[in-house]
């Protein structure tokens, strides 16, 4: 979808966005965007829209926010070299180690900013889904903190390669809801906490993960979450002497990603998005939304994903929960349309073998999503000899463990 503007359009939105102007007033990125809402809805999402506006920049949220950040999360998150992958791949490698904070991964900047909102906005209950499990628990925690009960969407599939977030979230304090519809992973848990929450849209605060979604999600979760881009930017500068050359971060949804990226897109840095190249390339054998889908509605949202010819929308394969989604976030598919950020795939294969290097060469177990972006950025490293990399490590490999004792670490003499 590069070649979607021409080269002076691709100019003038990448000012507006760089300028702090996206989403515009009907929640807009270019084209993508907006908000495909069913009449039950509207008046939740104006709500929320509404509560956006008047809290989230307002200088007692962000200093309730900031101080949460702080003194809970445990923020700002390391910046760490890694002396030994420089060495092996022939660069200069720094991972911004999410992996650090509460809970265990980038989810918790979101879910603290959004359990924040809920209680000013006056709800009296969350609700929330999840695909990795990092976000359910992360909201999970983020509600015990402030004193909203909480129950989690949680696709059933996902529930067996998961299992140990799940007990987490249990005893975090929210309701584990098993979804057996549809595919059974993130997308059917997103349309079954839509379905709820379209039954007391006033009493319930939906608090979504990523940055997809009807407007104002795509915003939300960009603003809370661009504390990891905004302390990558100075700890680059103060650790490293300078700006990296390329920033890897994966992309489910996009979370994660956009928080990375979004800070540094008026920069003269290469950023890479990594998504999950499954096991083919065939459609139903991946989750390599931008690289292969089609523009189309997902969840409320204009979008890039993956769908058949018929406009159906279909089903992914990745080794990795949180990056197995058949749709990316809008602002996800304006970057790429402009040609700003990079978007390509790394299979499950490659992503194991990235993470077992990790692993035996810096002691981190990386979530297998991460371990995607580690698997490009070696590739990057091999055809740009002496580059300085930056990847995001959006959280720690322990949840993954039901999936990686399938797969035996090999001996390291």
């Amino acid at each position: 979808m590069s070649n979607l503007f021409s080269a002076k359009e691709s100019e003038q939105f990448l000012d507006i966005a760089i300028n702090g102007e996206m989403p515009d007033e009907r929640g807009r990125f270019g084209p993508f965007g907006g908000r495909y809402v069913s009449e039950t809805l509207v008046p939740a999402f104006e709500r929320l829209e509404i509560g956006v506006k008047e809290h989230l920049h307002s200088q007692a949220f962000q200093a309730e926010f900031q101080k949460e950040l702080r003194e809970w999360v445990g923020r700002p998150t390391a910046l760490s070299f890694a002396p030994r992958l420089s060495e092996s791949w022939g660069a200069e490698v720094w991972i911004k180690r999410e992996d650090l904070a509460h809970t265990g991964a980038h989810k918790i900047n979101n879910a603290i900013g959004q359990a924040l909102l809920a209680k000013r906005i006056g709800a009296k209950r969350v609700i929330a889904e999840t695909g990795a499990g990092q976000h359910g628990v992360a909201s999970a925690a983020a509600c015990s903190r402030v004193g909203l009960s909480c129950s989690v969407y949680m696709g059933a599939v996902d529930m067996e390669r998961q299992a140990p977030n799940v007990d987490r979230i249990r005893r975090l304090g929210a309701d584990v809801i098993a979804v057996e519809s549809g595919d059974k992973t993130l997308r059917a848990a997103i349309d079954e906490a839509m379905r709820e929450w379209v039954t007391d849209p006033d009493g319930i605060y939906y608090l979504l993960g990523s940055a997809v979604g009807p407007h104002p999600y795509p915003y939300l979760v960009r603003e809370l979450q661009s504390v990891i881009g905004i302390e990558s930017r100075q700890q680059m500068l103060d650790q490293a002497g300078g700006l990296p050359d390329a920033v890897f971060a994966c992309v489910g949804g996009g979370s994660n990603a956009i928080g990375l990226f979004y800070p540094l897109i008026g920069d003269d840095i290469e950023l890479i998005g990594v998504e999950a190249g499954g096991i083919g390339d065939g459609l139903g054998e991946n989750a390599a939304t931008l690289a292969t889908g089609t523009p189309g509605v997902l969840q409320g949202s204009y979008t890039i994903i993956l769908q058949d010819g018929d406009g159906q929308v279909q089903e992914t394969q990745s080794i990795s929960a949180g990056l197995d989604y058949s749709g990316v976030g809008p602002e996800h598919a304006l970057l790429q349309a402009t040609g700003r950020v990079k978007y390509i795939s790394a299979r499950d294969d490659e992503a194991l073998e990235a993470l077992e290097e990790l692993c035996a060469l810096e002691g981190m177990l990386t979530a297998l999503e991460t371990s995607h972006a580690f698997a490009a950025a070696r590739e990057y490293a091999k055809k740009n000899p002496g580059k300085r990399i930056l990847i995001g490590n959006s959280g720690r490999g322990d949840k993954d463990m039901p999936t990686l004792t399938k797969f035996p670490a090999r001996i390291r003499k």
